[in-house]
């Protein structure tokens, strides 16, 4: 267990997971992305959200998000090309979400008690999922840095 597991109350008068802030990864394969359900027992658990958590005191965001990816999922981070990011600030704490593009929609499962499933979904569905609170809120703004329509996940032209 590292040192930023801990509950935050930030500006907003929410209260937040991660004592150093969070962050996780939001990858997309062409028209797909990759979302992680919740379990239960996890903070607005049942939801569809990024594979993700706290950050570690040490930790940048990429590391943090890596590392979570790593241990909720089984997708090969190695396979992944990061290209932005976003940063949701709340005073005291922020959500650092590390946009990565895939060659392909792999096979991925999850690898912890923290995630029910693990699997891709089209673009245009994703807002119509039961989604984490904060992920709803920041998607609009992700979904625009996501490759255009017409590139495939490497940013090429089709």
């Amino acid at each position: 267990m590292g040192d930023g597991n801990g509950w935050v109350r930030c500006a907003c008068g929410n209260t937040h997971w991660g004592l150093h802030g969070a962050a996780g990864l939001l990858v997309t394969s062409g028209e797909r992305v990759l979302l992680q359900l919740r379990a239960g027992w996890t903070h607005n658990g049942g939801t569809w959200a990024l594979p993700g958590g706290a950050r570690d005191s040490h930790e940048d965001a990429l590391t943090a998000a890596l590392r979570e990816v790593r241990e909720e999922t089984s997708l090969d981070v190695d396979t992944v090309t990061v290209y932005d990011e976003v940063v949701d600030e709340h005073g005291p704490w922020s959500y650092t979400t590390i946009l990565a593009r895939a060659a392909a929609p792999t096979e991925v499962a999850g690898t912890n008690d923290e995630s029910e499933a693990v699997r891709w979904f089209a673009v245009d569905d994703v807002a119509t999922l039961p989604l984490h609170y904060g992920f709803a809120a920041t998607w609009p703004v992700l979904r625009e840095r996501l490759p255009a329509s017409g590139t495939d996940a490497a940013g090429s032209e089709r």
